[in-house]
């Protein structure tokens, strides 16, 4: 009798607790699932899985709903923002500087009389100082004239400034054929007059030489029409052109 009743007992044994604990491993697996999943996406799509996945948990507040720790973005303040508002900032400055350093150099001109033999521009690559050619050098000649060395010795010292900027010295020249025994062509006189100045602005020791170059453009920048002899002066000529720091450095 005894065998017989636990035999029985035995054949009703209660398995229903396997249906629950089947939907809580789904559960976890599918949690586990949703985890891994998030780790490769962005915070609003994380957000999103979490707000759902934590409500049909819990039926409210749940552990996913608590601030992610992926960081998020703040585009008021990300840094290409900031950068850009410091390079705009840094720009603006430069250009005040730069209006400084023209004023500065558009005194000395009116002192000197000047004003036929030099000119400055502020452009977007810099503030350019335009020394009209017949001032420097006489005819097919890369050689400064002695009694204008004064006027290299003058702009020198205006260069010197603090912070320092790159300058750059460029020679042009009008159309008009070269030939003698010196140059060959216009290229190559407007190279030479652009160094031969520069030489001489570096005579000045408070200058750096690191921070000069020189370029020679020939012909092939012309500011004015090269059919008149007023127009072929313009062209003759040196600039110097002196870069902001935001692009020189």
């Amino acid at each position: 009798m005894s065998k017989k009743k636990k035999s029985q007992h035995d054949d009703h044994i209660n398995e229903s607790w396997l249906i629950p604990y089947a939907d809580l491993l789904t559960l976890l697996l599918a949690l586990f699932i949703v985890l891994f999943a998030s780790s490769q996406i962005d915070q609003k799509k994380f957000q999103e899985i979490a707000r759902s996945f934590s409500s049909a948990l819990s039926g409210g507040a749940g552990v996913l709903d608590f601030p992610s720790p992926v960081e998020q973005d703040n585009p008021q303040t990300s840094l290409p923002d900031k950068e850009k508002l410091t390079k705009n900032q840094q720009a603006k400055n430069e250009q005040k500087e730069l209006q400084q350093i023209q004023a500065k150099i558009n005194q000395y001109i009116e002192q000197q009389h000047l004003q036929g033999e030099l000119k400055t521009t502020l452009t977007e690559e810099g503030l350019l100082v335009t020394i009209l050619n017949d001032v420097l050098f006489d005819s097919g000649s890369a050689e400064v004239r002695p009694q204008d060395r004064q006027i290299a010795s003058e702009i020198s010292r205006l260069l010197v400034m603090n912070p320092p900027r790159n300058i750059i010295v460029s020679g042009h020249t009008d159309n008009v054929p070269i030939r003698n025994s010196n140059f060959s062509s216009n290229w190559e006189l407007s190279v030479m007059r652009a160094v031969n100045f520069m030489k001489l602005l570096l005579e000045n020791k408070q200058l750096d030489p690191r921070l000069f170059s020189a370029k020679g453009y020939g012909e092939f920048k012309p500011v004015a029409s090269n059919g008149t002899p007023e127009g072929r002066m313009k062209n003759r000529r040196v600039e110097i052109l002196i870069a902001p720091n935001t692009t020189a450095n």
